[in-house]
């Protein structure tokens, strides 16, 4: 039984971390989602530090498109999540990307590996998909007006373009140490925030936050701190993740994850009623059935869909 406590950990801190990036977005301690995409990005590059220590090789030409790629990706895709969370309530985001990713790693596999899915796995694709939409339309609904809440593509674009990356990095780690690829991955990730200063607006916010950091006052102190504190509960809800998995059932800790969606709600509530200017939740009645039903369908398709 401790891989579900193990499980259940990952995945509060999980959602304590989804909250703590809401903050920083939603109070501009963070002034956008580029820069903070762009400080993700530098932050991860510092594991170039541990080249010495892990064996790091230089792969064939294809793996090392493929993990510049993947880190592409995935940078893209965290740049999306941000602007997600920054336009939006938390507790729709985080079911809406849980649910748009395993639903697009599935039909990648079904295009790349030819991979069949049992009836019960199809019903639980669905489910996803009801759930991702029952909690994606801005209710109540209102002819002419828009019918997705603030956030709903850049929601789609994040899970669609995680997805995306989570598939590349499997060919990655197939083929390569899991220290070497991450350290490959990250410099792909490095390469496409530097992509951001081709855009004026991006550039510029960037360059400022840059300077801000040369001369810190108190708020950067605390904004960094709080910043790196979110990385650090970020990478030991991943850690606690694999002890689950490693100790349990896989099937079972997968389901747990709309667990998550719990946490990020019940947490979401509170800190909206400490920090309302930041998170700008949603808390009338229909609003609460409205999540609550969709993390219900979610969370019972991700099962489906684990059960071999």
């Amino acid at each position: 039984m401790i891989f579900i406590f193990a499980a259940l950990g990952s995945y509060f801190l999980g959602a304590l971390t989804i909250i703590l990036d809401k903050f920083l977005l939603g109070s501009k301690r963070i002034t956008s989602a580029p820069v903070y995409s762009f400080f993700i990005a530098l932050f991860g590059i510092f594991a170039v530090a541990f080249i010495p220590f892990v064996g790091f090789s230089i792969p064939s030409g294809w793996q090392i498109f493929l993990s510049l790629l993947g880190g592409a990706l995935f940078s893209y895709g965290i740049l999306a999540l941000y602007f997600a969370i920054q336009k939006s309530e938390a507790s729709r985001v985080s079911p809406i990307v849980g649910a748009v990713i395993p639903v697009a790693t599935y039909f990648l596999s079904l295009i790349f590996s030819s991979e069949k899915l049992a009836l019960i796995q199809i019903i639980g694709v669905a489910l996803l998909i009801f759930g991702g939409l029952l909690i994606s339309f801005d209710l109540p609904l209102k002819i002419n007006k828009k019918k997705f809440f603030s956030g709903f593509y850049f929601s789609l674009s994040a899970g669609l373009l995680l997805a995306l990356s989570y598939f590349v990095f499997k060919f990655v780690y197939n083929e390569q140490t899991f220290f070497n690829g991450f350290i490959w991955t990250r410099f792909g990730c490095f390469l496409a925030v530097m992509s951001y200063f081709l855009i004026p607006k991006w550039r510029k916010e960037i360059c400022r936050s840059l300077n801000e950091f040369k001369k810190p006052k108190k708020k950067e102190y605390q904004t960094g701190g709080l910043f790196i504190g979110n990385k650090i509960l970020g990478g030991t809800s991943s850690i606690l993740l694999n002890v689950a998995i490693a100790m349990g059932s896989v099937t079972l800790v997968n389901s747990l994850v709309s667990s998550q969606y719990v946490f990020v709600l019940a947490l979401a509530y509170f800190a909206h009623k400490k920090f309302p200017f930041a998170f700008q939740e949603k808390l009338y009645f229909w609003d609460w059935a409205q999540k609550t039903g969709a993390i219900v369908l979610i969370g019972v398709g991700i099962v489906f869909i684990f059960i071999r």
